[in-house]
């Protein structure tokens, strides 16, 4: 019995940041839905952001303070610049050119782009050596192949075609969209593209923070605060009216308090965490599970056209899933975390050659 427990522990801690990552994904999902209501209805995005963090830092603030009270590393000048520059990369800019892209471009073109955030994340991590890549591994061959293979999903599902499937029942929610869209895709997709390399750099330098900064809770307290400020300066100077921060007690609130609570609070603070065990290229190939599951839920729930392959050019349906595509995207992710899995038994097994050599009282290799 004690062999069969220790067996069972000894699996929940070797696919706890698994189990965490999917439900964290499964926690953006719900934020799609009820944020695409809550701009329909509305909401400015750049506000959206803004409070979102607010709340984020004061709903992690408690628990930062006592949790980390005494593993909490003073924060020096340097440090704070680096948060700052953390909090630009993660908050102030990334996510305001993420929505203002939205503006110019297809919701469809939006939502290709940032799945390849993985692939940017996982070539950044092997150039600044933060990724271990031996391709005479096949573990190391599984992680690149992994990485195409995900790519070429996410290609899938933007731009092959196949027939729609038809839905089963009457739509159990309607969420009325605006369907206004200003086309200018080269300010649209350049806008795009560099939210999507911001964010990737936001990951790695995650995993160089957390090395002199190792409190993930303060770290998602100051994010969140600062990242608040960088908004609200860059929210004032892009909508000057006082009408855009006044929100009602609707959709609108509601949605900021989940964002804020839920996906910029306790889901950051669980990346952070699962980037300190498993490194940055871990987080993110799990972002396309959410393109899938909303999708799934859209068709089920919202009504939304199920495809065999998508509609190429502009689609004003952002979740008009490929099945194809995300077969595809799941073959990747699982190829990847194979790959990944390596690497965490090299680290065991170094581990345990430095605690033998130690207790021999034989310096380690």
């Amino acid at each position: 019995m004690e062999k069969e427990g220790s067996k069972e522990g000894s699996i929940y801690r070797r696919f706890k940041p698994h189990l965490l990552m999917v439900l964290s994904q499964m926690g953006y999902t719900f934020l799609y839905f009820i944020t695409e209501a809550s701009f329909n209805h509305g909401m400015n995005p750049h506000v959206y952001i803004t409070y979102r963090h607010v709340v984020s830092g004061l709903v992690m603030f408690p628990f930062a303070y006592f949790l980390e009270r005494k593993v909490r590393p003073k924060l020096t000048l340097a440090l704070f610049v680096e948060i700052f520059i953390l909090s630009l990369m993660g908050v102030g800019l990334t996510l305001n050119m993420y929505f203002a892209s939205l503006s110019y471009t297809s919701p469809t073109f939006l939502a290709s782009m940032v799945n390849t955030i993985a692939s940017l994340t996982f070539v950044i991590a092997v150039m600044l050596r933060m990724e271990v890549l031996d391709l005479r591994n096949p573990r190391g061959v599984a992680k690149v192949v992994g990485t195409l293979v995900s790519l070429g999903g996410v290609m899938t599902m933007t731009l092959y075609k196949g027939p729609i499937m038809k839905n089963l029942w009457d739509p159990l929610i309607h969420i009325q969209r605006n369907t206004t869209i200003h086309e200018n895709w080269l300010k649209g997709s350049t806008l795009t593209v560099a939210s999507c390399v911001t964010w990737s750099i936001w990951y790695i330098m995650q995993a160089l923070t957390l090395k002199r900064y190792p409190a993930q809770l303060s770290l998602t307290t100051w994010m969140s605060f600062i990242g608040a400020a960088q908004s609200a300066v860059f929210t004032v100077c892009v909508d000057h009216t006082r009408e855009a921060w006044t929100i009602g007690f609707n959709i609108d609130l509601w949605s900021t308090l989940y964002g804020g609570a839920v996906c910029s609070g306790l889901i950051i603070f669980v990346q952070l965490w699962c980037t300190e065990k498993k490194g940055p290229v871990f987080v993110t190939m799990f972002n396309p599970l959410s393109t899938i599951l909303v999708a799934v839920l859209a068709y089920f729930i919202v009504g939304e056209k199920l495809y065999m392959g998508r509609i190429p050019g502009l689609n004003l349906h952002l979740w008009r899933l490929s099945i194809i595509g995300g077969v595809i995207i799941i073959v990747g992710l699982y190829l990847l975390s194979w790959g990944k899995e390596g690497d965490q038994e090299a680290k065991i097994k170094s581990e345990e050659e430095s605690n033998t050599a130690h207790d021999e009282g034989v310096p380690a290799p």
